[in-house]
């Protein structure tokens, strides 16, 4: 596929665990397509947003992450379309390769743009849409801050906003749910498993008493303070 060209030019696939893009197209569901967060400790940590559309992911690298609050705007750059299969991929990038370094899946589910015709809304720099993961949930906007070189997507500043709505938070998602939705491990984890490097990849797990495992979406309305428990006598 011509939209993910830029992808297979800077992967050699002998080398990398990433997958290559599918020679069948895959059908387009218009209905549900499929989105995932994915975190990634290459030369720095980082979060990528990829949303399915077009028998590709769209993908955003967002440097310190998504956050549930309104008043707090990510910078998110537009890199390269990247194959629906990356959506599950999990493993570590061998040193010399792009993008070296240890990846999990940190979140998944599906999305729907306010508007159907994405093309248009990426054209214009305005991108409204609902997330339905694991971790991120509610009504999100990308707006372009600044274009890339003409007929490229890459390189293209985006800022990343949450709406406000039943699931925004002043909740630190990144350090209280660390872990992948698919296979309940931290970023160490993956790498010792895939031959990555185990210390690179713990430096950016948060500490060990501040991790817990997977659990439904957090719907907390905005800036709505939680009541502590009282302790039991």
């Amino acid at each position: 596929m011509d939209t993910l060209k830029r992808y297979t030019e800077k992967r050699s696939f002998d080398r990398t665990p990433e997958p290559a893009p599918s020679s069948a197209p895959r059908p387009h569901d218009a209905s549900a397509p499929s989105f995932c967060v994915q975190r990634h400790h290459a030369s720095h940590l980082h979060y990528d947003l990829r949303l399915e559309w077009d028998g590709a992911l769209l993908s955003w690298a967002v440097p310190k992450g998504p956050s549930l609050d309104p008043s707090v705007k990510r910078l998110a750059m537009r890199v390269e379309d990247h194959p629906i299969e990356y959506a599950k991929f999990e493993g570590s990038i061998p040193d010399g390769e792009y993008g070296a370094g240890t990846v999990m899946v940190w979140d998944l589910g599906t999305w729907i743009p306010d508007e159907p015709r994405v093309d248009r809304s990426l054209r214009r720099g305005e991108l409204k849409f609902t997330l339905d993961g694991r971790k991120l949930t509610g009504s999100w906007v990308l707006v372009r801050t600044r274009r890339g070189p003409p007929g490229s997507s890459g390189r293209a500043a985006w800022l990343l906003i949450k709406h406000r709505d039943a699931a925004a938070s002043t909740h630190d998602v990144e350090t209280a749910r660390p872990r992948s939705v698919i296979s309940n491990r931290t970023l160490a984890s993956i790498a010792r498993a895939s031959g990555g490097n185990v210390e690179k990849a713990a430096a950016a797990d948060p500490p060990a008493g501040r991790t817990r495992t997977p659990a439904g979406p957090r719907r907390t309305p905005a800036r709505t303070a939680v009541p502590a428990r009282r302790a039991r006598r």
